[in-house]
C-alpha cells in the first residue's frame, strides 16, 4: 500500500513591504514562491488593503501560509525608526553615535507621544503603557543619535 503523503506544514512569514508597491519580485517572490503560494495574488491583495496609507510607507507583514498553499496576512504599523525619520526631517540616522558626537536631527516630547500612539495599536502592543511604549521611543531615537527634547 502506497503510503499517504504528510500534509506541508504551516509557516509563518514575516516581510517589510512598501506599502501600494508590492511587486513579485525580491523578496516577496521568492519566500512564497517556495512555500507554493503565488506572489502575484499576494501583491494584489495587499496593494489593495494598503491603498489607503502613503504610497512607500515600509509597513511590516506577517504572512500565515497554510498547508494547502493558501495564507493569510496582517499588515502592522510601520517601523518606529520611520516614523522617527520622518518626524526628526532626516534620511537615515546616525553612524556614529555617543558622548560628545553631533545629533543628526531633533524630536520634540510631542512627536514621541504621537508615535508611541500609533505603535500602540499594533498588535501585541495594547497591553503595554503609554509611558513605557513612549520610553522605547526615545531609546531608539537615542540609538539613531536623533536628539529627543522637552
Amino acid at each position: 500500500m502506497s503510503k499517504k503523503a504528510p500534509a506541508a506544514a504551516a509557516s509563518l512569514l514575516r516581510l517589510v513591504v512598501p506599502a501600494g508597491k508590492a511587486t513579485p519580485t525580491p523578496p516577496i517572490g521568492p519566500a512564497l514562491g517556495q512555500r507554493g503560494v503565488k506572489s502575484m495574488d499576494f501583491c494584489k491583495q495587499f496593494n489593495d488593503r494598503t491603498k489607503t496609507v502613503e504610497a512607500g510607507t515600509p509597513l511590516p507583514v506577517v504572512i500565515n501560509v497554510k498547508g494547502d498553499r493558501t495564507f493569510t496576512f496582517v499588515t502592522k504599523s510601520p517601523p518606529t525608526s520611520f516614523f522617527l525619520k520622518r518626524a526628526a526631517g532626516i534620511e537615515k540616522g546616525a553612524t556614529d553615535i555617543g558622548k560628545g558626537k553631533a545629533y543628526v536631527g531633533k524630536v520634540n516630547l510631542k512627536q514621541v507621544y504621537e508615535i508611541a500612539r500609533i505603535k500602540q495599536a499594533d498588535d501585541g502592543m495594547g497591553h503595554l503603557a503609554l509611558k513605557g511604549i513612549c520610553s522605547a521611543v526615545v531609546g531608539s531615537a537615542r540609538s539613531m543619535g536623533i536628539e529627543v527634547v522637552p
